[in-house]
Parts: C-alpha cells; structure tokens; sequence
C-alpha cells in the first residue's frame, strides 16, 4: 500500500461524493510538526471549483472522511485540512513493506529512455567535471529504471577531429615509441601528455614567429605543426592507411584507461557510439530540410537554419565546402537514435555551457517536423569547483579524475583511523571500506546538490560522519545491519500497539519513498534522493539514540522497533544504490 496514494484516493472519493465534480489529483503534504495530524490537504485549488469558502471545504471533506474507520479526527487551519489516522493503518502498513527490498514502481505508461553522459575527448583524461557528468548520467539512469521505464545508458566518444591529430602528431614527433606498457602511465595521461606537448610546442612556434615579426593572428595560422596536424587530419579523413592504425593504437590507449576509471567511478554504459561512425550523419537531415524549405543556403553553398522569429539567431548546419558542424552530427544521431531504437525520451547530460546549442538543436528538430522533438531534454548542470589550492592537477589547471578519486581514498584512510572505526578488519576490509566511504563521499556531495546549481566541492567537509553527508548515511545504514546482526530473530509478528512520535514518525517519512523516486525521475533531480535518505538518517539517528530496540521492556514494542530498523536500512541502502554509492554494513 502506498500510504499517500490511498490518502489521495479517500480525499478525490469524498470530493466528488460532496461536490459532484470530477477531480484527477489533489496535494496530499505529511503534516508540519507545528499542527496535529499526520497528513495534510491542501484546499485551496477546490476553492473556485466548489464556489466555497475554504474552511467550508475543508470542514466538510473532514466530517466525510471521518466516517471511514482509518480517519479519527481533523482539524483546519486556513485551506489546510490536517488528517489524524487510524494507529493501526500504520501498524498494518509496517507489516507489508519492512521487508520490502525492491522499490522499483509499476510504471503506468513506461517509457523507453536513453540517457546520454560522460562523452569524452580522446585527446585527454577524465576530470571534476565529467565526474558530476557521469554520476548525473548514470544517476538519473538508475532513479528513471526504479521508475518503471525502460533505460538505455549511452554515450558517443568524441574520437575524431583536430584536437585527436594534435596528440597524435606530437606523439609521433616526440614520443620516441612509449607507450602506456614500457611508461607504467595509464592510456589516457599518456595521449593526455603528448596533447600538452602539442600546445608548448605550438606556443613556441607562435612566440619565435612574432620575434620574427609575423602578426600574432597570423602567427596561430602559420605555426608549422599546427599545419602538419591539418594535413594529418585530411589523411584520415580520407582514410590514410598508417594514419587510421596510428588512431586506432593511441585512441586503444584511451578506451583503456577511461574503462579503469569508469570501473572505479562505479559508472556503466549500455551502448557506446563513436563520432568516427556518426559525424557523416545528419546530410540527408539536411538535404531533407532543404526539400521542405525550412533551411536555406547561401550564396557559399553553406546550408543554415533561421531561427530568428524564435528569438535566436541564423545557424550554420553545413560549410559551403559541403563539410559538416558540430550541430551536423547532432541531428544526424538524434533522428537515428529515435529510428533504431525507438525511444519514447532522450536526455542528453551536458554542462550548462551548452544550454543554447540545445535549445537550437532542439528547435531545429521541430522545425523538420519530427514529432519527437519535444521528449528531448537537456540535463543541464552547473560547474565544480575546488576551494582554491585543494587538489591541483599536474598541470594546475584542471583536476583529474583519477587523482580525485585516489585523494578520497586516502581522505577516509586518515578519518576512519582518526575515528577509529575500522579496528579489528583486515587490511583488505579497511582497504574495501575506505573505498566504499571516499568515493561515496564525493558522490553524495556532488549529487545532494539540485544539477542547475554550481558546485563548491570542499574534500574536507564532504568525509565527514556529522551532517548531511556520504559517510553520515553510510553509517546510519550499518548501524541498522549492526542492531539486526544482534537482534535473537528477525521481526516475526508485527502486533498493533499505540505508537509512539519517534516510531509515527519514522513509518510517515519511510511510507514517502516512493514518492520521491517518482518525483526525482520526474524532475530529474538524484538531489531529492539525496536528501530524502539523509532525512531518513537523521530521523533514525533520532530514534535510536531514544527508543530502547533489543531490550524494549515488551515484545511488541522490540518487534515493531526491529520492523522500523529494517525497513530503514532497506530505505537507505537503496536510496544509495540509485546514486551510485556502496553501502557497507559495518563501519
């Protein structure tokens, strides 16, 4: 029984018996600590309905309810109706689910989703901010699956272009034959190192031709190696034997190193798409538009979408050399995406930088006519940054998500020895749970986070076991494994007795869960998730350090007590699978 959903149901029932009006949804709120009741109703939206004062409605929507064996009393302040329920719905509730440990719900209408992150460059490492990508990406996957709908996780990897020839480049010139075997250096820092080598050496050019009194604008095209890298790029664009395996060898390298990476972030993808196969896609779009007349070309011969009467601008899709754009390969993916896999949504998971390419691509779509084109979505996510001096990368710039990672590592090393909570495991159990209690700090406090806002992602804060933080709720859910390790049996027989606040309040805010999934995958938001189980934390915190559960001084309070712990721990142990986070049960 979903508790609110009934509430919801009773309250619509007595609406339409009274008024004689068809109403589809009402807002049901658990009732604010300062007022009586468990649940409350929000009246107002029914004022202009029924034509009444909102104490009227109210009073007489309580009056109705009462009648009915599971409400014992209301009371209204202004156009809230506060519900008092039967103890025992609550005891029967505790009863069906603290056994509960699949929360996923039974979709109405289940869609077929694809969700697309992480989408790297092969030209350099994962960093902080494809970290908030794919957590995001794989997050948000998660939350729309325990949804009820169908997910395909995806990513396209951008494998091609001239920023691929400028590490390729230097590691031909300068590179000498290392490779990540003979260097011990992971794939992806190794072509990481020759794209930073490829840009000293590119400065350098530009620095002697300006001493030489070459224009410095001049000087950027003329650079000797960034021509050899142009020159590289036509070669592989027309499939230069030696050129396409030298591509292949060093983006191996990457693919290796992005997989370590992914494998320890705890992230996965089901379907994995490569420009070099899709950057061609979008021409027929194109040409499609042109027929119709929605595009139009210039004098060039470039091909362009106008989308001035939507308040934006004129936009390139197609060079007049018949080349494509970025935008290009976008449209191209999209109507393929929709044809081969028949999607119902697709939510692409990019930073906030590219809000406006979105919002053309999107647009554009529309104007071809697919009818899709609204149930694209665009995750749109804000910046990560450091407190200033933490975490630097090698090369000062931007923080590497490998060095990260390592870093919580050995974050939680120096606090669970600090705290001593790992005594008495063996080396490998500390080294499990350390990894476990890092990354899931950093998970936890990038995700509690609502996407659209920036980030300020503080190491130190992030590991601690006080707040509203990874290893706080971690350790609330082994406290619950710990108290049902002790516990002579599990709950057996949940018996009805008059349940005090703390346990009210705890079988309330638990009886909320999936609501909260189905608000999360609705909003996509993993925030509310977040949140929710740090509240549930918190509350049960509350309830144990105040309620006696293994020598509660009669049976049916221990068993109720022991039901309350496990549907707990089943709560938050699934609320942490569905961001991603590993939950030890002990800490």
């Amino acid at each position: 029984m979903n508790l609110k959903s009934y509430i919801k149901e009773q309250c619509i029932k007595a609406i339409e018996s009274l008024f004689q009006i068809q109403v589809e949804d009402v807002e049901i709120q658990i009732t604010k600590e300062e007022f009586e009741g468990d649940y409350t109703l929000v009246v107002f939206p029914l004022v202009k309905l029924v034509k009444q004062k909102p104490e009227e409605v109210a009073n007489k929507i309580g009056t109705y309810l009462t009648d009915e064996e599971d409400f014992v009393s209301f009371n209204v302040v202004k156009g809230f109706l506060n519900l008092t329920l039967n103890p025992t719905i609550f005891t029967r509730l505790l009863k069906e689910k603290f056994k509960t440990e699949d929360f996923t719900l039974t979709e109405k209408n289940p869609k077929k989703i694809m969700v697309e992150y992480s989408s790297p460059n092969t030209n350099k490492p994962i960093h902080l901010g494809h970290i908030r990508n794919n957590l995001l990406g794989f997050s948000i996957s998660n939350i729309l699956k325990a949804a009820g709908n169908e997910v395909i996780k995806g990513q396209i990897i951008n494998d091609r272009g001239i920023h691929i020839c400028k590490s390729m480049l230097a590691w031909e010139k300068y590179g000498n034959g290392e490779t990540p075997e003979s260097t011990g250096i992971k794939g992806d820092h190794l072509v990481g190192k020759y794209y930073v080598i490829f840009d000293q050496k590119y400065k350098q050019e530009i620095t002697h031709l300006v001493s030489t009194g070459v224009d410095a604008e001049e000087a950027k095209k003329k650079a000797t190696i960034l021509l050899e890298a142009q020159e590289m790029l036509k070669k592989w664009e027309a499939g230069d034997p030696e050129i396409r395996t030298l591509w292949e060898k060093m983006n191996s390298w990457v693919y290796a190193g992005f997989n370590k990476t992914y494998q320890r972030l705890g992230v996965d993808f089901d379907l994995v798409q490569y420009e070099s196969n899709t950057y061609l896609l979008g021409k027929d779009v194109i040409e499609e538009g042109l027929k119709k007349g929605v595009l139009f070309k210039k004098e060039d011969g470039s091909v362009w979408a106008d989308l001035t009467d939507e308040g934006l601008d004129q936009k390139l899709l197609l060079r007049g050399d018949g080349t494509s754009v970025y935008i290009t390969q976008d449209l191209g993916t999209a109507v393929e995406r929709f044809n081969k896999y028949s999607l119902n949504e697709l939510i692409y998971t990019v930073g906030n930088e590219q809000d406006y390419h979105f919002q053309v691509l999107f647009l554009i779509l529309k104007k071809l006519g697919y009818s899709w084109a609204d149930k694209l979505y665009h995750l749109s996510y804000g910046m990560v940054d450091l407190p200033s001096g933490k975490m630097k990368s090698r090369e000062g710039t931007v923080v590497d998500a490998d060095e990260l990672m390592e870093e919580m590592h050995q974050e939680a090393v120096k606090k669970t020895t600090e705290l001593g909570k790992l005594e008495g495991y063996t080396e490998i159990e500390k080294q499990q749970v350390n990894e476990l209690i890092g990354l899931g700090a950093l998970k936890y406090f990038i995700l509690k986070v609502d996407p659209k806002k920036r980030i300020l992602f503080d190491p130190n804060e992030s590991i601690e076991f006080n707040g509203n933080t990874g290893p706080f709720i971690q350790y609330t859910y082994a406290r619950t494994c710990s108290v049902l390790r002790k516990a002579s049996h599990e709950p057996i027989e949940i018996k009805h007795k008059n349940l005090n606040e703390a346990e009210l309040k705890l079988i309330i805010l638990l009886s909320t869960y999936e609501d909260i999934i189905e608000k999360s995958a609705k909003d996509l938001n993993p925030a509310l998730i977040a949140n929710y189980i740090y509240e549930v934390s918190k509350e049960y915190n509350s309830f144990y350090q105040n309620n006696r559960i293994l020598d509660a001084d009669i049976e049916e309070e221990q068993q109720i007590r022991l039901a309350i712990t496990q549907w707990t721990g089943n709560v938050i142990k699934d609320g942490l699978q569905l961001l991603g986070i590993g939950a030890p049960e002990r800490m």
